[in-house]
């Protein structure tokens, strides 16, 4: 697959310039056209009786994510940007999943902690569930210089991280280090397993080396983000709401709990 129509979130939060930033490097690199969808949550304005949309303050904000967008997007062919227009926290989530089921990839926002937002929590959780397209979810704190010129690939056999590794190989060609990671028990024979992996990203003229690791619960989860620290990693590449091997680990629990903490950019596939 290679990525030819790109979405990016928009909203008019202040990490919103680095995911466009971000978006419009991707398009001028894959040659790739970029829509930019403003959708956020907001009030209806109420006069007595009678609540009209949108409000002034949502028109404002659409106003300046248009007019920012245009400057970021300057000379980039096929750049768009559209309003979703809706106010109610779920509807904006249901706008943001239709628009994602028709491109390749949407650049999504982590949501901001504990922090005002005018985003729905869980809105990239949702994206990546529902809308049938990989997410590329970006942290909220710290700078995002480049992505995927060293990933780290959570692989454990499952469909989800079979689609995921698949889905970020766009994002991932012509990297300089990729390390495919594992957990288990007998390390020797998972290294065996992972053998067939290591020989489709060589398929794709990608050369990576397999890390197994052992942890129990959501520990996996902390210790992917640890050894993606210690790597220097810029993309971590994982399968969605899968049993991650640990059967007694819920399947949402992972990915929400690298939702919540995670330090790089993400990119999940369901």
């Amino acid at each position: 697959m290679s990525l030819k129509n790109l979405l990016v979130h928009l909203d008019h939060g202040a990490r919103c310039a680095v995911r466009l930033d971000l978006a419009v490097a991707l398009a001028r690199r894959h040659g790739a056209r970029l829509t930019g969808l403003f959708a956020e949550s907001g009030k209806a304005h109420s006069v007595g009786v009678v609540a009209t949309w949108p409000s002034d303050a949502y028109k404002e904000a659409a106003a300046a994510s248009r007019a920012a967008f245009a400057r970021a997007t300057e000379g980039l062919p096929g750049a768009e940007w559209r309003d979703a227009n809706r106010g109610a926290g779920q509807e904006v989530v249901h706008a943001v999943i239709e628009e994602a089921h028709h491109y390749d990839l949407a650049i999504l926002g982590q949501d901001a902690g504990d922090g005002p937002s005018p985003v729905p929590q869980g809105l990239a959780e949702q994206v990546v569930l529902n809308a049938g397209r990989p997410g590329l979810v970006i942290p909220y704190v710290g700078a995002v210089d480049s992505v995927g010129r060293r990933p780290l690939i959570a692989w454990n056999h499952s469909r989800e991280s079979a689609r995921a590794l698949n889905d970020a190989l766009p994002l991932i060609a012509g990297c300089e280090e990729a390390t495919v990671v594992t957990f288990v028990a007998h390390p020797d024979d998972e290294r065996a397993a992972a053998r067939d992996c290591l020989k489709h990203l060589e398929a794709h003229g990608i050369a990576a080396t397999v890390d197994c690791l052992a942890a129990e619960g959501l520990g996996v989860m902390d210790l992917l983000l640890n050894r993606a620290a210690d790597t220097g990693a810029d993309l971590l590449v994982m399968g969605a709401h899968g049993h991650i091997g640990f059967p007694y680990l819920h399947r949402s629990g992972g990915t929400r709990h690298i939702l919540a903490h995670m330090t790089l950019p993400v990119l999940m596939s369901h």
